[in-house]
This record gives structure tokens, C-alpha cells and sequence, in this order.
């Protein structure tokens, strides 16, 4: 029995990170992987993928939309949908192979198979070659999440589809019915808006990303509706029916009325649960609530030497607080400080404009106590975003009105995903809006959109 000092169970984010830094530390490590790629959701199947089409979804928007305004006359633009698809999977397998590189760099062996624990420092492999049992002083759980399913709708993978199907429709559907209104949903509703499909939101609750500021949400909603969007919130979808080629989507609205609609396919992303199925977690005594795995501030189960990190455990369900928690944990088992720090974890969704987050909302920095200045300052006064023609959206600080630290950060706008990192990595060192402020940003920039909003927090911005 081949035997390791550390063993990581699930090779994504999390999973493949924490191997790389248990490996750099010195240990013997595994890395157990039950699908034929490395990488897990997020580069097979979620945000790599996801980001290929809305990159390349974008510019076919822009050749239609946009060029002529820059005086660039290139006639018709047409979608060639199986060459999007192709570039999309060369992407993906460019980057897995890249994981599988990274494995053989730092001497991680990888075992092609299905982890399940037989004790504690023991786990039955069961992979296509057959089975095999290996021994680790050291067990990381990182299994992560898996698409959830309505009980009354069930994915067939062609009219009810998850975010991986949605990822391969071999064509523009007609009218794509996306059921909820959150990061997935709008990403890949965004994809096909843009390609020609009408696409149709539902959502249960009032208003689109739903644990986003309040006022960022409906500026996000305005763009969207621009793009052809329809949203129907507040809605409570109730059952389907294929008929033939197309699907019947039952819903009551939100006055409570039955209502229903015909679709092509229906995208139900409603969120994603933890996958911690036929881990063998009950030989451990480990019992798990709503799917995810109780651990202490080290990530420790409460059984031996066994970890968990990413999304079977609590916390937002991201990449990069994945990859976080993978480096902390091995640090930990190496007998080192290592520490995520969840307030400061930033939460991006990918349409265009982007929405970027970080912190507390606004109104969670009220609900906390907290007496709040906010600063804002819109794309549309900045320079750089006229020059783009992208001046949908704005920059949004919320501070302590006593000690000015800067308790969230919100952005709807072009590039929102890259300009956010700055306010990270304010808060992360406990700045105050003035910080940002009294800060040269480069000119013209789409940065200095931020700048402008922390000089708003104490009502001083120069251009507005």
C-alpha cells in the first residue's frame, strides 16, 4: 500500500493549490481526481469555460453593435457557434494540461480514481484501472459543489439544462428561459442575449443578484434590460413540460397569477451544493449539515488529521477563496499560520458591465452598527470610460463615518473585475476611503473612477 504525507481529495481550485504548497513544503502528496481532467468545475465546466464564450460573445456585440461608432465599417457580422465552441474547449484543455504540468513540476502524484475513507489516514481509490487503497498521515477534502436541481424539474441535459449544458448548446436558442437571477444565470444569459436569443429571467426574489448592494443590483438590472434582457421577479416557478421541441415553463408572478411560457431550454441555476456523496464521511462520524462539512478556523473536521476547504465548507462558493484556503490549509499542517481572511474576498459577476464587489453592502454595514458615508462617482464623468464608449455604471465606497476605514467596495462597469483588486487590497490593510483618495492615480484611467468615489466619501470628488 503506497503510503503519503499528504492526500488531497478533489483536484480543483482548492484541491490542486493545496497539493502544489503541501508539495512545496516538503511533503509527499497525492492528489485523488475522479474525472479524466485536472482542474475541477471551475476550468472544466464553470469559470473557464463561462469566460471563453462571454469574452467571444462580446465582441461579436461589439462588431454588431459598437464598431461603426469608432467609424470601423466591416459589414454583417455572423456567428460561426461550433468554432466559439472549439476555441472554448482549446482553452480549457490548454489550461488543464497546464494543471497536469504544475503536478509533475512539484512531484504531486496524481491518482485517477474516486477517493472514499475507509479511517481516517486510509482512502479507497476507485478509479478506471480498478481499485487501490493508499494510506496519508494528512486528508484534505476538496470535493467541491455541484449544479442543485429542482425536485419537480429535473435536467434531461436538452430542454432542462444545468450551467454545463448551457456551456454547449450547439446553437442560438430562440428564447432561452434562465431560472434565477444570479452570477451563473446572467453570465450565461448573457451569452446567448448577445448572440440573438431572447433570454427571460425568473426569479423568486425582488431583484437581480440578490446579495449584492441594493443600488448596485438594479444598475446592473438597467444595463441588462438595455442588452434585451426580460426579468420577471419575484416569480415562483412551479413545474415544466416538454412539448415536442420547445418546453413549458409553469410559474405564479409575482402577484401570485399562474402564468406560463414556452422556451427552447430551460437554464435552471439556482445555485450549487457541496458534492460530499459516497465520501465514506459517515466511517469518520462526520455528519454534515446541508451538505457542508463542519470545520474549526484551521479547516479541521474534528477526526484526526482530516481538512476540508472550498465548497464543502462554509463561505462563498469561489475559485479563488478555494485556492485561499488551500495554500492556509497546507500551511497549517506544516505547522505554519496560514489564514483566509473573509472579509475581503471579492465577488465578481461577468456581464458586461461587470458587477464587483467586496465587504459590506451598504445596508449590512447599517445592519452591523456601522454609521456610513458613501462615495460614488459614475462611468460617465470618466475620461478613459467615454473613450471606450463604456460609460455604463459606477464606483461605490462605503466607509465608517468615524474612522473613514473602508468597510465595502461596490463596482458595476466595464473591467469592474480588475478595478476591485485595488480596493482589496486597501481593505485588506485597513485603509480608509482617504487613503484611496490621497493616492495618484494614473491619467486617463478607468481607475480613477475609484479614486473619484473615495474622494466622494467625505464629498470632495473633483470631476461630479
Amino acid at each position: 500500500m503506497d503510503s503519503y504525507d499528504v492526500a488531497v481529495i478533489g483536484a480543483g481550485p482548492g484541491g490542486y493549490v493545496a497539493a502544489i504548497r503541501a508539495a512545496q513544503l516538503g511533503f509527499s502528496t497525492c492528489l485523488i481526481e475522479k474525472h479524466g481532467a485536472l482542474g475541477g468545475t471551475c476550468l472544466n465546466v464553470g469559470c473557464i469555460p463561462s469566460k471563453a464564450l462571454l469574452e467571444s460573445s462580446e465582441l461579436y456585440a461589439i462588431a454588431r453593435h459598437k464598431m461603426a461608432e469608432h467609424g470601423i465599417e466591416v459589414g454583417e457580422a455572423s456567428m460561426n457557434v461550433a468554432r466559439m465552441l472549439g476555441r472554448k474547449e482549446g482553452i480549457v484543455s490548454d489550461l488543464t494540461r497546464g494543471v497536469a504540468a504544475l503536478m509533475k513540476k512539484n512531484k504531486v502524484t496524481v491518482l485517477a480514481g474516486k477517493g472514499r475513507f475507509l479511517a481516517a489516514k486510509r482512502i479507497a481509490v476507485e478509479g478506471p484501472g480498478g481499485s487501490q487503497e493508499i494510506e496519508a498521515e494528512h486528508v484534505v477534502i476538496a470535493t467541491g459543489s455541484q449544479s442543485v436541481e429542482l425536485p419537480f424539474m429535473p435536467f434531461d441535459g436538452e430542454r432542462v439544462i444545468s450551467s454545463t449544458e448551457a456551456l454547449c448548446l450547439p446553437e442560438v436558442p430562440g428564447h432561452l428561459v434562465v431560472i434565477g437571477a444570479g452570477a451563473i444565470g446572467l453570465e450565461l444569459g448573457s451569452v446567448w442575449a448577445r448572440l440573438g436569443a431572447k433570454v427571460t429571467v425568473l426569479e423568486l426574489l425582488p431583484r437581480v443578484v440578490p446579495l449584492a448592494d441594493e443600488e448596485m443590483s438594479k444598475t446592473l438590472q438597467r444595463s441588462l434590460k438595455k442588452q434585451g434582457f426580460v426579468f420577471a421577479l419575484g416569480c415562483k416557478v412551479t413545474g415544466a413540460e416538454v412539448k415536442g421541441a420547445k418546453i413549458e415553463v409553469a410559474y405564479d408572478d409575482k402577484k401570485g397569477t399562474a402564468q406560463t411560457m414556452e422556451a427552447d431550454h430551460v437554464l435552471v441555476a439556482v445555485g450549487r451544493k457541496p458534492y460530499t456523496d459516497d465520501l465514506g464521511l459517515e466511517t469518520l462520524g462526520v455528519q454534515t449539515t446541508q451538505g457542508r462539512i463542519p470545520v474549526d478556523e484551521r479547516f479541521h473536521v474534528g477526526v484526526g488529521n482530516v481538512y476540508a476547504i472550498g465548497d464543502v465548507i462554509r463561505g462563498p462558493m469561489l475559485a479563488h477563496k478555494a485556492e485561499d484556503e488551500g495554500v492556509a490549509v497546507a500551511e497549517i499542517i506544516a505547522g505554519k499560520p496560514g489564514h483566509v481572511n473573509y472579509d475581503v474576498i471579492p465577488n465578481i459577476v461577468y456581464t458586461w458591465p461587470e458587477l464587483a464587489q467586496v465587504g459590506l453592502s451598504e445596508q449590512e454595514a447599517k445592519d452591523a452598527g456601522h454609521e456610513v458615508r458613501v462615495g460614488k462617482f459614475r462611468f460617465i464623468a470618466n475620461g478613459r470610460a467615454k473613450t471606450m464608449g463604456e460609460t455604463e455604471g459606477m464606483a461605490k465606497i462605503v466607509a465608517d463615518a468615524k474612522s473613514d476605514r473602508i468597510l465595502g467596495a461596490h463596482i458595476v462597469g466595464p473591467r469592474a473585475s480588475d478595478m476591485i483588486a485595488e480596493l482589496v487590497v486597501a481593505m485588506e490593510f485597513s485603509a480608509a476611503a482617504e487613503d484611496i483618495a490621497r493616492t495618484c492615480h494614473a491619467h486617463p484611467t478607468l481607475a480613477e473612477i475609484v479614486k473619484e468615489a473615495a474622494l466622494a466619501v467625505d464629498n470632495r470628488p473633483i470631476h461630479s
